[in-house]
């Protein structure tokens, strides 16, 4: 699968549970609650603060060390 800024965090979370520590690493604590499951993750990185390119760089980084 490949996690795009206009993927789902529902999606990534679906296909890679233990991304979720990635995610809350970052202030998303709230990755399995309804509303982030529909929310792409440019959209949580805006509400948060975070470059998405750069939060995608590093979720790679994560998964590719699991």
């Amino acid at each position: 699968m490949e996690i795009t800024k206009d993927t789902l965090i529902g999606d990534v979370i679906g296909m890679f549970p233990e991304a979720m520590p990635a995610f809350q690493e970052i202030g998303m604590h709230c990755v399995g609650c309804a509303m982030s499951s529909g929310e792409t993750i440019e959209q949580a990185c805006y509400v948060h603060g975070i470059d998405p390119e750069a939060f995608l760089d590093m979720l790679e980084d994560y998964l590719g060390s699991l």
